[in-house]
């Protein structure tokens, strides 16, 4: 019996993360004889629009999953849009009967939504992580490529979704037909689940000094409650003032320029993914007034934050 692999697109679903689910499939098909079959869902039967504006046709609608299929919630720019109780109901009624429940991309948002992710190990698209750690306070996230946790399989979507399914082909099938798999589409090597999902701090920005990279580190993961440049500098053993010569020299700005520009890119990201409201998004980013970081936030982008969140909300409307 072939394995059944069941997609349910969300309406913005990202078609980059459903494509990489699917072609290793295929791949795998084309090696091994027909192994696995795919089922793609739409909330309504009828075809859904993906985040680029392409919209595809599906098999059907809510069908509930036999007991050994696998069936990933994939979703894309704002996965909850399209949740309501009927949803909820079906999905809880859908983890009773299918063998493995997954999200793709921000399809994590939606089982948690669903209350199907208490206790659970998971992950989502990195960009996302922010806001549904904000909604989600209690839940256990990580930033690795794929986590198994039990029933449950989630992953970042994008191209860690081929590493996903690679992994899933060679638990199944071995690793002989993983690699065949791998190699059909030009993979150097296969990537485990603990790769990280954003490029390491030094390559993204181009620096080797290890004191400077671990201070970019802090700042990274210290956004709600900001750490002083004097506080930065005692965690890598300088004072103040080499760190700023360090930014200088390597950045081309101030440690607290940098700073500011890092919290005011999540207070963006976070407008954008949630519905808190904006004073809520200031304080996770640590400005203690709606006054200040409005000003910070329109000498950054050009637009005050409620400004820039409506545009947005009109643009991927428009699409």
């Amino acid at each position: 019996m072939a394995q059944t692999f069941r997609f349910l697109l969300l309406p913005g679903f990202s078609m980059m993360g459903l494509m990489s689910a699917i072609e290793p499939l295929r791949v795998a098909n084309r090696f091994a004889g027909a192994r696995y079959r795919w089922v793609l869902m739409s909330i309504d039967g009828g075809p859904v629009c993906s985040s680029s504006g392409m919209s595809l046709n599906v098999d059907g609608g809510l069908e509930a999953p036999e007991p050994d299929e696998l069936l990933f919630v994939v979703a894309g720019f704002e996965p909850l849009a399209h949740f309501d109780a009927r949803l909820a109901g079906w999905l809880r009624r859908a983890e009773r009967s299918a063998g493995m429940l997954g999200g793709i991309d921000t399809g994590s948002f939606v089982l948690a939504e669903a209350g199907l992710l208490n206790g659970r190990r998971l992950t989502l698209h990195w960009e996302a992580i922010d806001a549904f750690r904000e909604r989600y306070p209690n839940l256990q996230v990580t930033q690795e490529l794929f986590e198994i946790d039990g029933r449950r399989i989630t992953c970042a979507g994008g191209t860690a979704t081929l590493d996903l399914m690679l992994w899933l082909i060679g638990r199944d099938s071995g690793e002989a037909l993983a690699m065949q798999v791998s190699e059909q589409f030009v993979l150097g090597r296969i990537r485990t689940r603990q790769d990280h999902q954003r490029m390491q701090i030094a390559t993204r920005y181009g620096i080797h000094n290890k004191k400077l990279v671990r201070v970019l580190g802090e700042m990274e993961r210290c956004s709600e409650q900001p750490l002083t440049c004097q506080q930065l500098a005692e965690q890598v053993g300088i004072t103040a003032r080499q760190l700023e010569r360090l930014f200088r020299q390597h950045l081309g700005e101030t440690p607290s320029g940098f700073y500011l520009r890092l919290r005011l890119d999540r207070a963006r990201q976070l407008l954008r993914q949630t519905d808190m409201s904006v004073m809520e998004v200031a304080l996770a980013c640590g400005f203690d007034s709606a006054s200040h970081f409005a000003r910070c936030y329109r000498a950054r982008f050009s637009a005050s934050p409620r400004q820039d969140r409506r545009e947005m909300s009109m643009a991927e409307g428009g699409s």
